[in-house]
């Protein structure tokens, strides 16, 4: 069992085309120099060993001048020192969402949709399939959960394909590639694209 840290995990996303976050991984302070992200940026401990980064400290949000850079920078290597820190652009705010996948005991992989960001623990709004799905089973993922007139232009637009091809393909990777577990958390889906703003991928 080996996990990723964020920007390999990001970095598996890119080479299937999931929308992700613009971020660097640096080591050194002098690598701050040659960083050209948009303001506001957000930094993060960039670890494999450190899965929930905001438990411990290592997430510094609202960067806006290369000196702040800098300075969290230092700020993180004091405190992390063996680590790398990832950079990367603040994203606009959407519906969260939270896609999974897991392997479990009597039925194996399996994947995993629901509404995320602060009411996931009290809603438990989740559906789950077992692996593989195509694009009709990510379809109707969507459609078992209590939330899913909120696809259905319910006060608010919201990418719907997005979201369903993230499902297939989330499948499709897991297929591709010896993965114990998945946790991306969360996705922002907008009234057009998604993006996927953290993850987590644990290898078998």
């Amino acid at each position: 069992m080996h996990a990723l840290d964020e920007g390999e995990a990001k970095t598996l996303l890119k080479r299937y085309r999931i929308p992700t976050t613009n971020f660097i991984v640096a080591s050194k302070l002098n690598e701050i120099d040659k960083v050209k992200l948009k303001s506001p940026m957000v930094m993060k401990v960039c670890s494999s060993k450190l899965l929930h980064k905001t438990d411990v400290g290592g997430v510094i949000l609202n960067i806006n001048s290369k000196n702040e850079l800098k300075n969290s920078f230092k700020k993180l290597k004091r405190k992390f020192p063996e680590e790398k820190i990832l950079i990367e652009e603040m994203e606009k705010k959407g519906t969260e969402i939270i896609v999974g996948m897991i392997k479990d005991e009597f039925f194996g992989k399996v994947i995993m949709v629901g509404i995320g960001g602060i009411f996931t623990e009290i809603y438990k709004d989740v559906s789950f399939r077992k692996l593989p799905i195509d694009e009709n089973d990510a379809n109707e993922m969507l459609m078992d959960l209590k939330a899913h007139k909120i696809f259905e232009n319910f006060r608010i637009k919201l990418d719907k394909k997005s979201l369903v091809e993230l499902i297939y393909k989330i499948s499709k990777i897991v297929a591709e590639n010896k993965i114990l577990q998945m946790d991306l958390n969360p996705v922002f889906l907008y009234e057009k694209g998604l993006k996927v703003i953290d993850a987590k991928v644990i290898l078998e």
